[in-house]
């Protein structure tokens, strides 16, 4: 039996790193489709018809499609910069900013040993991230949650290394944006972290009534009337939403009682084992548990939103279960949970459109937590929110041993270059490159359109 094992000259490495980026650059160019930054352009749209065009903000579609902005009034204030830029720019400052905010990401969590992985371990792992479905999707859709994850982890560091003052601040913003990360409230709160909870509270606060402040007629309607209406999302039951909602609605269950029963169930499971880790000062393991459980509550969670779950590998990883988190890792590069597109009906439909909701659930019972040996990170204290920053003398009574500490700050969005704003923001596309889709075509799909019209026109929706 031939022995493959790694090549150990630094010409083999590189010969084999080129040849999986060749095999990697192929297989996202041809197998999954591309989703055509299909919500950068609700981003774009909206926020021109809003500043150019008089519009209001949840009026706005996606020419040809039913679907417009979703988000909290705030996130729209937070991408004016886009109302400064043309197409290509607004591309351009997308995938930029996902990359930063990518770096941020696995900066912290790789910890202060990331430069022993060397430049070899670094380029298979960004070959590996690079087919990770929900990472491709977040890049290709021009979505936000790599910035969300960014801010809510830079928190996380800044507790973990003593700089506790402004903890708080990240998680505030990015629950302003997007509702699920104020799950890391909750967090804080059950770790003792009172102060960070009330800055995190206290921003995100500020920042909604910011926004209500600018457009006081947007803020009254999401706040009473599209917070509540899912629909304006797409279908709870359409297989992209990996979430328990989405599980309930392919068994013919979307009421919102049942629902609600299993978020609860869901939390205390959340709260109970978090608990323990943060008892045992696991910090890593309380994030991990914490962006599961938002992906499982929330009554949509697509795809590109289980980025959420990237803690979880490094936590397997760490506590020595490096083949299960690969085999499960490998599972969501596969876009398996798009072969019961057509049909999520039987025992092989509940079990293989929902293989990505498992494994979130999987990863909420089953993670190591409360393993770690380390000292208790900060995070776990309940007495100061603002130890001071560790001595030159005992570094190593700081840093937790399975959790990430790193220097680097989220990604900043890309200044706005003051280009003219272009009309087209995006010519015809074949229906077999539908947004949602995945590894194969698909007639209608909730957050697109069959009859898709890819331009952004010059007269606005009626306002």
């Amino acid at each position: 039996m031939t022995n493959l094992s790694p090549p150990r000259t630094d010409r083999g490495r590189a010969l084999l790193v080129l040849t999986l980026a060749a095999a990697v650059t192929a297989f996202t160019a041809t197998v999954p489709l591309l989703r055509d930054f299909f919500d950068l352009r609700v981003y774009y749209g909206t926020v021109h018809t809003w500043v150019h065009h008089g519009g209001r903000i949840y009026d706005y579609h996606v020419p040809g499609t039913a679907y417009g902005f979703t988000y909290p009034p705030f996130a729209a204030l937070a991408m004016l910069p886009l109302a400064g830029m043309g197409r290509h720019t607004a591309i351009a400052a997308s995938l930029l900013v996902n990359l930063a905010a990518l770096a941020v990401v696995l900066r912290i969590l790789a910890g202060p040993g990331r430069q022993r992985h060397g430049w070899y371990r670094w380029s298979l792992a960004l070959c590996g991230l690079a087919l990770f479905e929900p990472l491709r999707d977040t890049f290709s859709f021009g979505q936000v949650n790599l910035v969300l994850l960014a801010l809510v982890l830079g928190d996380s560091w800044l507790l973990a290394t003593g700089r506790g003052r402004w903890a708080g601040a990240g998680i505030g913003l990015a629950a302003a944006v997007k509702l699920t990360p104020a799950l890391f409230i909750g967090l804080l709160l059950l770790a003792g972290r009172r102060r960070s909870a009330g800055v995190a509270t206290a921003v995100a606060l500020a920042a909604t009534g910011l926004a209500a402040w600018a457009d006081p007629g947007a803020s009254r309607f999401y706040w009473t009337e599209a917070l509540w209406d899912t629909g304006r999302v797409g279908r709870l039951d359409y297989v992209s939403n990996q979430s328990l909602q989405g599980v309930l609605a392919r068994l013919g269950e979307p009421g919102r009682a049942l629902w609600a029963v299993a978020a609860l169930l869901v939390l205390c499971v959340w709260a109970a084992r978090t608990r323990r880790a943060l008892t045992a000062g696991d910090r890593a393991a309380a994030f991990a548990l914490t962006g599961a459980t938002a992906c499982l509550i929330s009554p949509i969670t697509w795809v590109h939103h289980l980025v959420w779950l990237l803690p979880s590998f490094a936590v397997l990883a760490r506590a020595g279960h490096p083949r299960i988190a690969g085999a499960l890792y490998a599972v969501l590069c596969t876009s398996v949970v798009w072969l019961w597109f057509d049909d999520a009906s039987g025992i092989d439909g509940f079990l293989g459109s929902n293989i990505y909701t498992w494994i979130t659930l999987g990863l909420l019972l089953g993670l190591p937590a409360g393993q770690s040996s380390a000292a208790r990170p900060p995070l776990a204290r309940s007495a100061n929110d603002t130890a001071p920053a560790p001595s030159a003398a005992r570094p190593a009574t700081v840093a937790v041993r399975d959790q990430s500490e790193s220097s680097s700050g989220a990604g900043e969005a890309a200044a706005a270059t003051g280009t003219p704003a272009d009309a087209d923001f995006d010519r015809a596309r074949s229906a077999s490159r539908e947004p949602t889709g995945s590894t194969r075509p698909a007639a209608s799909k909730p957050q697109s359109s069959s009859s898709r019209a890819s331009s952004y026109t010059v007269n606005p929706p009626p306002a």
